[in-house]
């Protein structure tokens, strides 16, 4: 029986978790008696979707960190709670590696596995890293990004450099402090991706397999812009009933209010509040309205469906945008960005989407551009790595 144990850290969305799991599957295919275990956080998101694996999961109760004094505090204890948390599990194990995956919940996992003298991985697949992973550089020994791009970022020393053989209590090696070894690899995606199964979504959803799919979604918390924006153009929307059909995933919070718009629209639609079955309902789309989060561009990218994109405008380094660009390189997108103004937003939108929904040689020269960057390689060359790195603990 295998000894090599793999904890995953990482939630609050979904793009901190799939990656993760892409990642943990291919470990899991490779070497059955493998233990896997994910740190995830206490938003219902983690759980709805590690709960649809099976995969071990703990949630933590780390919280985002904010410079306001009562969050400060907050922050601060349930980092420490978190963190002993981890380390009290981590330390129990042997030959085992920490990965650390993105979002608040992962600092203190990477922090307690560099404290048990672990060593910690990190997957980045955004082009500009965020506060936590920028955080767990100084502790890790590999990084895997998506993009080229994204590499200078971790270019800068950690902690220390730990030599072969944990617990064996050597301290700095002589080399001092290195910058963790970077490798770009691409985005990891669920195995789904691999081979997708488009039909099996239309019978899931009981589409109409003779008619185009148009897909909304907010990713996987849903987006209340992206569902008003695209509930403004229904009626609209309704001159291409006889040969389109509207699969839109509104979100959790959003499912009644967005649901009320359709029911007296003419084009066929399905609303849903979240479809964890991305990769077969990606393959069946025509054309997909979403968000551009790094997993997201990922995945518009390996279905090969020509995607408009709208980044979200709050982030301050405007990673999305980023992302995005990538696509749009290659002509497999465009961009609308998310403005204030819900009628200015409705009719950009609609000034592109009616062209894509309207000429098809156009949708097929995106959909061959999704091809050029589509990468379905980083989850397994990951997963060696990882397997490599614990075998040397």
């Amino acid at each position: 029986m295998s000894d090599r144990c793999f904890f995953f850290a990482g939630g609050g969305t979904g793009g901190h978790i799939y990656p993760a799991i892409a990642v943990a599957e291919q470990i899991a295919k490779i070497e059955p008696t493998a233990r896997i275990h994910f740190f995830c956080s206490t938003r219902p998101i983690d759980g709805r979707i590690l709960g649809q694996t099976h995969f071990d999961y703990r949630a933590l109760p780390a919280k985002g960190f904010s410079v306001r004094p009562r969050k400060l505090i907050d922050f601060y204890k349930s980092f420490r709670k978190s963190y002993s948390t981890a380390k009290e599990v981590i330390g129990e194990s042997w030959n085992s590696v920490v990965v650390g995956s993105g979002g608040f919940v992962s600092a203190p996992v990477c922090w307690a596995a560099h404290k048990c003298r672990v060593p910690v991985a990190l997957i980045n697949v955004d082009i500009v890293p965020g506060r936590a992973n920028r955080l767990i550089t100084r502790w890790a020994d590999e990084v895997f990004v998506q993009f080229e791009e994204t590499a200078r970022y971790f270019a800068r020393p950690r902690v220390f450099r730990r030599e072969s053989g944990r617990r064996a209590g050597q301290g700095k090696s002589a080399s001092g402090r290195l910058a963790p070894k970077v490798s770009v690899v691409g985005c990891p995606l669920r195995s789904g991706f691999a081979n997708p199964q488009p039909d099996e979504a239309i019978r899931q959803l009981g589409l109409d397999s003779h008619k185009k799919i148009l897909l909304v979604t907010g990713a996987s918390s849903g987006s209340q812009n992206i569902n008003s924006a695209v509930c403004a153009l229904l009626e609209k929307l309704d001159a291409f009933a006889e040969d389109w059909q509207v699969v839109h995933l509104a979100g959790q919070n959003n499912y009644e209010r967005v649901y009320s718009y359709y029911r007296d629209v003419k084009i066929q639609y399905k609303v849903l509040s979240y479809f964890d079955d991305m990769a077969n309902l990606l393959a069946a789309a025509d054309v997909v309205i979403g968000r551009s989060g790094a997993v997201s561009v990922a995945e518009y990218a390996a279905a090969a469906v020509p995607s408009i994109c709208i980044p979200y405008p709050y982030h301050k380094d405007r990673h999305q945008y980023l992302n995005a660009g990538k696509l749009v390189e290659v002509g497999a997108a465009v961009i609308v960005d998310d403005v204030p103004d819900e009628k200015d937003q409705a009719e950009w939108l609609w000034e592109e989407l009616q062209k894509l929904m309207e000429d098809q040689k156009t949708r097929q020269v995106m959909a061959e551009g999704g091809k050029i960057v589509a990468n379905r390689q980083a989850e397994l060359k990951i997963a060696e790595t990882l397997l490599e790195m614990a075998s040397n603990t």
